[in-house]
């Protein structure tokens, strides 16, 4: 796992230059929800918000994300994809999609089948599932 993330760390920074996983990963959250507050991100991705609130301050400058008033709460300020944002957003995203088609071409279907099985299984673990493991057992 450790291989895994030191792997994907180092593809970010070759895909492309300003962006880190961390602010890819917040860019893409921000592209499937459609827009949230910095601190919805620090809650969901269990960061700190010093960490989030950098990483926000980053993407801002490189002008790939806005804030905007919430219509329902002027208080509260909304993180927004730019156009530019989006942009590079795509162009990582179609390089990530093609460097693992590249590394798993030649796997047979089988195991390419059971890795998207266990990735799921990973994917789907919470704390709270992992006391209905415990129990089934």
């Amino acid at each position: 796992m450790t291989a895994f993330a030191r792997r994907a760390r180092a593809s970010a920074g070759r895909m492309h230059p300003e962006l880190s996983l961390v602010s890819y990963t917040l860019l893409g959250h921000l592209e499937e929800s459609g827009g949230c507050r910095a601190t919805d991100l620090a809650a969901h991705y269990a960061l700190d918000k010093s960490t989030v609130s950098r990483q926000v301050a980053a993407l801002e400058r490189a002008r790939l994300i806005e804030r905007r008033v919430d219509p329902d709460d002027h208080r509260v300020q909304v993180l927004h994809l730019t156009v530019a944002g989006r942009r590079i957003l795509a162009q990582v995203t179609e390089s990530r999609r093609t460097a693992f088609r590249e590394r798993l071409a030649g796997w047979p279907r089988e195991d390419l089948e059971r890795f998207a099985a266990y990735l799921v299984r990973y994917n789907a673990w919470s704390p709270e599932s992992a006391g209905d493991e415990e129990e089934g057992r």
